[in-house]
């Protein structure tokens, strides 16, 4: 007499999910030496339908990071390298005109490479404004219209965008409007002194590292799911608005220093993020609720590129990025109503 094998709980479910987010990192990291960090907040951004924008200086792997990434997940991948002649249709596709056995002429849609799960935007600057903007309404409502038709894109869907911050030459920064489309802004730092030894050691042998298939897309989306049901409490959330409204130099929650040193703060889509963010940590650690530190954790890559210092932060050395470390560490936690007998 067969029985029925008993249904996942939720816990089930979160503990499955925690051991293969460190059967992800633990294959990445054949590869990628270090940057946990990094690899932490992709991970949150793809679980949660983010974007990313990955800032640092040639040579730290970034392209590396992102098509091994796509290789653990056994989904699509495409590499687009962004130059100033690049075209809109480039990268969405284009109608061309076929003709058939008889004569007759009709158009045909021909997929471009954002037809992918993992779209890599390498030097996303060093391409005209025309073409950037091509890639707002697939970041935004993950389709693309070419002609009078609209195109659905796969799911799961992610842009991952790179951009050199040192060299600034032939450049076309990308417009605010186009920077809130990414969830995170993440730096990539130098490794330390043992970690560029191991990276010199791995890199210069002979056999290069296998990585296995972890998840598939079908699987992504339901993690996606499973992070999206993740309980946030009115408490988080009073939190989450108090630390963007902090932003804004002309909100009264603002610090005096806020006032003094920023233009313009952050708009209501970094509190989505936030709690968005604050969700994947969670679940990636095996939670099933947000805490404080889970915000905390993910502040800096959500608001840094939301944030506009003035003349007088650039005189005093500060960024938008020192700015948000300062207000993570001193802004007060909401206070938690008493129950009354």
């Amino acid at each position: 007499m067969s029985t029925a094998p008993k249904p996942k709980t939720l816990d089930d479910v979160l503990h499955e999910f925690a051991q293969h987010r460190r059967l992800m990192q633990d294959e990445l990291q054949k590869v990628i030496v270090g940057q946990n960090d990094v690899i932490e907040q992709l991970f949150a951004a793809i679980f949660t339908r983010g974007h990313c924008l990955l800032e640092g200086v040639p040579g730290l792997a970034k392209t590396l990071m992102v098509s091994t990434l796509a290789r653990i997940l056994d989904v699509g991948f495409k590499r687009v390298q962004f130059t100033p002649d690049l075209m809109p249709s480039d990268i969405t596709g284009t109608n061309v005109l076929e003709e058939d056995d008889v004569g007759r002429r009709s158009f045909r849609f021909v997929e471009g490479p954002i037809f992918t799960n993992i779209l890599l935007a390498d030097e996303i600057n060093r391409t005209p404004p025309k073409t950037q903007a091509a890639l707002l309404q697939a970041m935004q409502e993950q389709e693309v219209s070419v002609g009078q038709e609209t195109h659905r894109l796969p799911d799961p869907f992610f842009t991952i965008a790179t951009q050199n911050p040192i060299e600034q030459e032939g450049t076309y920064p990308l417009p605010e409007a186009q920077l809130d489309r990414f969830m995170f802004n993440i730096k990539v730092g130098y490794p330390t002194a043992a970690e560029e030894e191991q990276i010199l050691m791995a890199t210069t042998r002979a056999e290069k590292p296998e990585v296995r298939k972890v998840l598939s897309g079908r699987a992504i989306v339901n993690i996606q799911k499973l992070v999206g049901s993740v309980p946030v409490s009115e408490y988080i959330v009073k939190y989450v608005a108090r630390l963007v409204r902090a932003t804004r130099p002309k909100d009264p929650l603002a610090p005096a220093y806020v006032a003094e040193l920023v233009d313009w703060g952050a708009g209501p889509r970094a509190g989505q993020f936030l709690i968005q963010g604050g969700k994947a940590m969670a679940a990636m650690d095996g939670r099933f609720s947000v805490s404080i530190d889970d915000i905390r954790r993910i502040a800096v890559p959500v608001l840094r590129h939301r944030i506009a210092t003035n003349f007088q932060a650039q005189a005093d050395g500060l960024t938008s990025e020192s700015i948000v470390e300062r207000l993570v560490r001193e802004l007060p936690e909401p206070e938690i109503p008493k129950l009354v007998k």
